[in-house]
């Protein structure tokens, strides 16, 4: 068993019990070797060459700031961050644009272990782009233009006007970019639908998520199917064909 070297950064006495009593019962392999109550304590632990965590479970508010501060004078962070939040909305969207795990308070347990076991010591997480990812999202999410994929293969950073459209397999995502890469994702396909709405992107089968600006022809035999920009059919879903139809009509009208 590999042991996952963690640090603690929480505020609340009772959150940073219940975390250590959560990991120990559900994720025997993290080792707790150490834990700060705000962002000076979290800098002085971390800036520590003794203490060389592959993950720190993070609040987002402390008493002396937010955790981005800490994170910030820590450049280049080399573990993985998982947000442990009460923070609802806005933060888990940076959270899944930037692939970085969270969990939200009160914590549930199945969660908890989910983030842990994404965690991957010693690779190359490519966490400091995903940080910047996420704060640019956090200050701005109006002006949000790239989002971070956690890949089989690595961490990928693409536009997400790029992104022409995902099909689902199973409990994975394939990932189709203009130009035609094609990317693997542990996501499943409900979670770029939620994430990637309000970006013109639409659910027109249970297998696929196009990209309204990719779509060149709505072919209305067989069924139904439409032809995108890369010459693939994708087929509509006869359940959500109405829905469809309206969100042309709004396209068409400019709505």
């Amino acid at each position: 068993m590999n042991v996952i070297k963690a640090v603690i950064i929480e505020d609340e006495i009772n959150g940073l019990n219940n975390l250590k009593s959560l990991l120990a019962e559900h994720c025997e392999d993290v080792e707790i070797i150490g834990t700060a109550e705000s962002v000076e304590e979290g800098y002085k632990l971390l800036s520590n060459p003794k203490i060389n965590p592959d993950v720190a479970f993070l609040d987002i508010s402390l008493p002396d700031g937010l955790v981005f501060q800490l994170l910030n004078r820590l450049k280049p962070v080399d573990f993985d961050v998982i947000f442990v939040t009460a923070y609802e909305d806005y933060a888990i969207k940076a959270c899944e644009y930037s692939s970085i795990g969270y969990v939200m308070k009160p914590i549930d347990p199945d969660t908890l272990v989910e983030a842990v076991e994404r965690i991957q010591p010693d690779k190359q997480n490519e966490i400091d782009k995903r940080l910047d990812i996420f704060q640019n999202y956090m200050n701005n999410p109006n002006a949000f233009t790239k989002m971070s994929i956690s890949a089989l293969d690595g961490i990928y950073f693409v536009n997400i006007k790029d992104v022409v459209r995902f099909e689902a397999e199973d409990n994975y995502t394939h990932i189709f970019i203009d130009g035609g890469e094609r990317i693997t994702a542990s996501k499943t396909i409900k979670a770029y639908e939620d994430m990637l709405a309000p970006f013109n992107f639409y659910r027109v089968h249970k297998r696929h998520v196009i990209n309204l600006n990719y779509m060149r022809k709505f072919v209305k035999g067989d069924g139904g199917y439409l032809i995108m920009d890369d010459d693939i059919k994708i087929e509509v879903s006869r359940r959500r064909r109405p829905a469809f139809m309206e969100q042309m009509k709004r396209l068409q009208n400019g709505l």
